[in-house]
């Protein structure tokens, strides 16, 4: 019987799976345990954001602003996007430039997809400052990113909508529709070339 995870490895061959989604949404700490899975390495790539400027992402944000560190946040992307058989955990915001989707989708891209509630939640016992929620109402703020970021996030190639699993069950839950997706897209080139 064969592997799965070989199977998805030989179905991936090397291309990179990058996890998009709001603040929150667990691409971290699930980023870490699929990387594990199979075999590939892991970045996260606000921490390379940091390590290129260095200096935190709120300090960024702070003396450069906003539009700064996208700019640098599209540069550390096109690097990364240069090496294969990795799994990316981006910042919630990657999606808003046009001119990423071209990194992300040299690779497979799968949205996790965190409902309100929980997102507010997770956020609210984060430690980490998040610049775009240093408002005096946070959670207006986390709204209006939502309404702005999900048609965005919905470009992805795969959706997980996480509840309440833990990042092992989400790192199961993406192999598994990684794999019934590649499968489905070699299906359908069969039989265009027959």
């Amino acid at each position: 019987m064969t592997d799965p995870i070989l199977s998805l490895k030989g179905r991936l061959g090397g291309r990179s799976i990058y996890l998009i989604g709001m603040m929150g949404s667990g691409k971290t700490s699930t980023g870490r345990p699929l990387a594990k899975r199979l075999g590939y390495g892991f970045v996260d790539a606000d921490a390379v954001i940091e390590q290129v400027a260095n200096c935190t992402i709120p300090e960024i944000f702070e003396r450069d602003g906003e539009e700064s560190f996208r700019l640098i946040e599209s540069q550390v992307l096109n690097a990364i996007s240069q090496r294969h058989s990795l799994v990316v955990a981006t910042g919630g915001g990657v999606v808003t430039k046009p001119e990423n989707w071209g990194q992300l989708h040299s690779g497979i891209v799968v949205w996790l997809d965190v409902d309100r509630p929980q997102l507010v939640e997770r956020l609210r016992g984060d430690a980490t400052q998040r610049p775009l929620l240093q408002q005096p109402d946070p959670e207006a703020a986390l709204d209006t990113l939502l309404l702005q970021r999900r048609p965005l996030y919905d470009e992805a190639d795969l959706t997980v909508v996480i509840q309440d699993e833990t990042p092992d069950e989400v790192a199961d839950g993406i192999l598994r529709v990684s794999y019934t997706h590649l499968r489905a897209h070699e299906t359908e080139a069969d039989l265009v070339c027959r």
